[in-house]
This record gives structure tokens, sequence and C-alpha cells, in this order.
């Protein structure tokens, strides 16, 4: 049978940045998919749509950080993961990967459980917990900590960093205005211990997109006193 727009886009755009595109991979990505367009009907996780739009703008947008980084045998957390970009997709590229997805609302984590459990996943933890409130035991306890949002670098700085192990790194996903808003963290970064490592550009495939990876690494422990709450953070960031 001839493979479907989904699995055509993932197999080529896959394969173009290095990454698995087997069979059993592009199966779970179209059940991901399905569960994704089904629940996106009753609530608003998502204003992209459509096969063709859904395999490049998500799927293959957030494959760029397993093409960018070895996540095998570590241990990542994706801050405000709504519909699971990036980390359901990492993990469904590095099976490997020891996985907790973090959000602040129920609705998008039954979304995500019951995604997980048609995908077979039984070894993604699921939180629900606001990012400036770090349940106990997950402060500096993640090699890795993931976001793809829309907040500013400083902001997002002070919602990742505490949760990334010294020696460890926060990446955050970012637009073609990367290198405005890392000079617009420059005190986030020196108060909460993380430094600029690299910045990697990269195009997602089939597409005029040009896209960033800030990889921030955790060079010394994060103040205890942050994150503060979301109101100070709003009106203050650093």
């Amino acid at each position: 049978m001839a493979e479907q727009q989904l699995e055509t886009i993932l197999r080529q755009g896959l394969e173009e940045q290095g990454l698995p595109a087997d069979g059993e991979t592009l199966r779970r990505f179209r059940v991901y998919y399905q569960n994704l367009e089904q629940a996106n009907q009753v609530m608003n996780l998502t204003a992209i749509t459509g096969e063709e739009d859904a395999a490049r703008l998500h799927f293959l947008d957030c494959a760029a950080l397993a093409a960018a980084v070895d996540l095998r045998g570590k241990s990542l957390i994706d801050v405000g993961t709504g519909a699971g970009f990036p980390g359901l997709v990492l993990k469904l590229l590095c099976p490997e990967l020891r996985l907790t997805l973090l959000d602040s609302l129920d609705k998008r984590l039954h979304f995500l459980e019951d995604t997980c459990e048609k995908l077979g996943l039984a070894d993604v933890a699921l939180v629900h917990a606001r990012a400036e409130e770090p349940p106990e035991g997950f402060r500096e306890s993640f090699d890795f900590a993931s976001a793809r949002a829309v907040a500013r670098l400083n902001v997002l700085c002070e919602l990742c960093l505490p949760y990334v192990s010294v020696g460890g790194a926060f990446l955050a996903m970012k637009g073609p205005e990367l290198d405005a808003e890392i000079r617009e963290a420059y005190v986030a970064l020196k108060t909460l211990g993380g430094a600029v490592e690299q910045q990697l550009r990269y195009a997602v495939p089939g597409t005029e997109l040009d896209h960033r990876i800030a990889v921030i690494r955790k060079t010394g422990p994060s103040p205890k006193k942050y994150p503060r709450r979301w109101a100070q953070i709003r009106k203050k960031p650093l």
C-alpha cells in the first residue's frame, strides 16, 4: 500500500535530518497525529492541522532537536509541553530518552496520557504543575530541559534552568530573533547559572522557515529563590 502524505513527508524529512524513519516510527507518528486531530476537535491543542502542516510544522520542527543533541540515555523535562512538543516527538525518535512532560492544564495531560497509551509508551512521566512551581525533587535533577514557547528567552531561562542539573543544558527552540533575545537574557543567564554554549540554525524540511536552537549550559546552581512567582516574573523579568 502506498504511503500516505504524513508518512511520505516524515520519511523524507527525517532522512534529511539524519534521523530514523523506519516503519514503526512512522506508524507511531500516524497514531500521534490521529489522536491530536481527534482531540483538537473538542479542545484547543493546536492551530496547526492537516497532515502536511502537522508533519512539517510540528513533527519535523521538533525533530531538529533530536538531530542536534545526543539524547540517548539522558533525562529531559519538557516544560509547558502542551500537546507534547517537542518532548513526545523526541521520545518517538529516541526511545532511550527518559522523558518527563510538565504542563499546568489537566486536559492537556489527559490527552498526553491517552496518546502515550496508544503509542505503547509506559515510561513517560506526566506531571501536573506550573512551570514556576517545581515539584519536590525536581530542582536541578534533569540532564536537559526543553521549551518550545512564545515567551522571551529571559523568561524561559527563569522557568527552565532551575530544573537542569549542573553540567546539563536547557534547549530553547526559538525563531530568527535569537541573537536579540540572548542579549536581552544576559542578566537572567548570569543570575541563574547559565551560559549560551551554541546557537544552532536549522531549516524545517520542505519549508522556508529559519529557526534556531539555543543550547544553554548549566554552569552553576540556580539560587533557590528562582523561579519566582509568575506575577513577579511578568512584572519584572530578569
